[in-house]
């Protein structure tokens, strides 16, 4: 009769064992998303945009990059197309400098 109980005990003590393993693993398991937006907004001559993360700002981009003269976006289609490309790279973990070339194939108006 012992020996049933002490089965009995030791396998309700593994199964609270088993269950709080779980609970652990469910709580601190489980990483927060990161979240990313790009948002564009007006300038004083055009358009900009900015990338956040779980809505902190990691970039805010006023004028069109590589480019000499410091201009806006013309319209805020462009400053989304540019802004969308650097989140791309971003999430690939690859530079987000953007190029001449990447302008063109984009299409941006300079």
């Amino acid at each position: 009769m012992m020996n049933k109980l002490t089965m009995i005990k030791t396998y309700l003590d593994r199964m609270k064992f088993i269950k709080l393993m779980v609970i652990f693993l469910l709580l601190f398991s489980c990483t927060k998303k990161e979240e990313y937006e790009v948002k564009s907004f007006p300038t004083n001559n055009g358009w900009g945009y900015t990338i956040a993360i779980n809505n902190k700002i990691i970039i805010k981009q006023t004028v069109i990059p590589t480019i000499s003269a410091k201009r806006s976006f013309n319209s805020e289609a462009d400053a989304l197309k540019v802004g969308n490309l650097v989140l791309k790279r971003i999430k690939q973990n690859l530079s987000p400098t953007v190029a001449k070339k990447d302008l063109f194939l984009l299409e941006i108006s300079i």
